[in-house]
């Protein structure tokens, strides 16, 4: 290889080049998410101290990142670190209607122990609101750091600017994707493979609603497809699997896909 291709490597200016690795990023949200449920943690806290001085310690790490990260962009961003800190009591409160849903919602679960340490669904769920939080802040960057991380270790993509209301439930999870201006209500449930996604993924569709509205109450079974902004899913809704929607339905629909199956036996066939 010629020189010329070194020196193109050497030369790629760097945008952020204080901001820490994507390792550092998401390891700080996995010790917040162990403190907030130590079911998941190695560390065992004894004393309310114990806990105020290891939460300012991840404030100070927080303060380090968004530092980083808006460096060049907007300094006031750098105070969303304490803001972020002061809103984690309602944080921990919508996490734990999540739990409830997941729970609930799951003839499988059998305690919320086994919610927490186990399921994939609320693993991710924990990223994308710690993420959203941040991105509400107006924080760059960081908050897709953390979604894309928990998107890698389960499946699930979700991008931080989607607004989801409380008690979430993720079944299984793996191939779920929630778009950048999907918005979800509250009681809603996905199975794996769902996908809220846009109809065109043109540059210039950039900032408009690309992605659907699902009100309260909707279940929407595995491999379904929703796509398009003006798409809004009327609550107390049933999607069935591997349903496609480009359209909006009312409220208290079943929408389902009708395949044929056909099934012979093969003794008599023969």
């Amino acid at each position: 290889m010629e020189d010329h291709f070194f020196e193109q490597i050497i030369k790629n200016p760097l945008e952020q080049p204080n901001i820490p690795p994507n390792e550092v990023i998401s390891r700080w949200a996995e010790k917040l998410i162990q403190v907030l449920f130590p079911e998941n943690s190695p560390k065992v806290f004894s004393t309310i101290t114990e806990v105020k001085e290891y939460i300012a310690v991840l404030e100070l790490e927080l303060y380090d990142i968004i530092s980083a990260s808006c460096r060049l962009k907007n300094s006031e961003c750098k105070n969303a670190a304490g803001q972020f800190f002061e809103e984690l009591p309602a944080l921990y409160r919508v996490l734990n209607t999540d739990i409830v849903a997941i729970y609930e919602g799951d003839p499988a679960a059998q305690s919320r122990f086994e919610v927490i340490r186990t399921y994939p669904g609320f693993y991710a769920i924990c990223f994308y609101r710690i993420a959203h939080m941040l991105y509400n802040f107006g924080i760059p960057l960081v908050p897709r750091i953390l979604t894309e991380y928990a998107h890698s270790k389960t499946g699930i993509d979700i991008h931080p600017a989607a607004s989801i209301g409380e008690y979430f439930h993720i079944d299984h999870g793996t191939g779920i994707v929630i778009g950048e201006t999907s918005t979800i209500g509250r009681y809603v449930k996905l199975y794996q493979g769902v996908t809220l996604g846009a109809l065109s993924v043109k540059k210039t569709l950039a900032g408009s609603k690309r992605h659907p509205t699902v009100e309260d109450r909707v279940v929407i079974y595995s491999g379904a497809t929703i796509l398009g902004g003006e798409t809004i899913i009327g609550h107390d809704s049933i999607i069935g699997g591997n349903v496609w929607l480009t359209e909006s339905i009312p409220a208290f629909s079943t929408a389902y896909h009708s395949p044929i199956i056909t099934i012979r036996n093969h003794k008599e066939t023969n």
